[in-house]
């Protein structure tokens, strides 16, 4: 069971571009998310990501680059993490309580932005393990409803107990009395479609395998992806992102940037 640790005072800052840890909470005994303070010059949209870290013991800072969970418009910061055993980075990372420090350096970049997409009607978040982090941000981001009349957040991973993260998420946005008008508009515009690989669940199967059989497309009630209507942002493994662009492109879409916006971007960071 989840345990969300209480908030302690804060600790005097002194660490360079020093933020505090508000909360913690540990999902399973490989993943937990975790709320710090929010660094009041910090404007940042929401999907893009930011360094944050730790000092190493030689006083020099030890930094991965992770996805803002937290839509722009929180107060605070939110990040979901795995955590590696011999990681040089989660291995102390996963230890942090309120009231601890961590670096976060301030200069918001990423692909998983509305502005690196042309205009759709109905956009897909594919993410698998933490990558669904970025799309924690873009479903409680009220552009998203303004841009799009469908919403499908899919996420896979090896059991029921890591979609737990994005299942809690997904309740709270739709119950959530300022997002209501938002996600619903008389219809389901946010769609939640949860997979597991290993652990026996109500849908089971990776999530390249249901896209390319059309399973997913069945289940969904859809006829299929259109480059003219669909727009897509990916976030997993790297080669989850390598095949997923390969089915993406086969529909006809193609992958886009900031300076050159198109029908679907990959999250090109990974933390270790």
């Amino acid at each position: 069971m989840n345990q969300m640790s209480t908030v302690s005072p804060a600790k005097p800052k002194t660490l360079p571009d020093a933020q505090t840890v508000l909360s913690v909470t540990h999902w399973t005994d490989r993943l937990f998310s975790f709320r710090v303070s929010r660094p009041p010059s910090l404007r940042f949209r929401s999907g893009e990501f930011v360094m944050i870290g730790l000092l190493k013991e030689d006083g020099k800072p030890l930094l991965r680059a992770y996805s803002i969970a937290s839509p722009s418009w929180d107060d605070e910061l939110e990040f979901y993490s795995i955590k590696v055993e011999d990681g040089p980075l989660t291995s102390r990372l996963q230890h942090i309580e309120p009231g601890d420090q961590i670096i976060l350096r301030p200069k918001p970049v990423g692909t998983l932005v509305h502005d690196a997409l042309l205009p759709g009607k109905r956009l897909w978040f594919f993410s698998t393990g933490t990558g669904i982090a970025p799309f924690a941000s873009l479903i409680r981001e009220p552009q998203t409803y303004e841009d799009y009349d469908e919403v499908i957040l899919t996420h896979t991973c090896r059991n029921t107990a890591e979609l737990e993260y994005g299942r809690r998420l997904v309740e709270h946005v739709k119950s959530d009395e300022t997002m209501r008008e938002l996600t619903e508009g008389g219809v389901d515009r946010l769609r939640y479609y949860p997979t597991t690989t290993q652990e026996v669940s109500g849908k089971m199967g990776r999530i390249t395998d249901l896209l390319r059989s059309g399973e997913l497309f069945e289940d969904l009630g859809l006829a299929g992806m259109d480059p003219q209507t669909d727009r897509a942002m990916v976030c997993g493994s790297i080669g989850l992102n390598t095949d997923l662009k390969v089915i993406l492109e086969g529909f006809g879409l193609r992958e886009g940037a900031n300076s050159d916006p198109a029908e679907y971007v990959v999250e090109k960071a990974f933390v270790g």
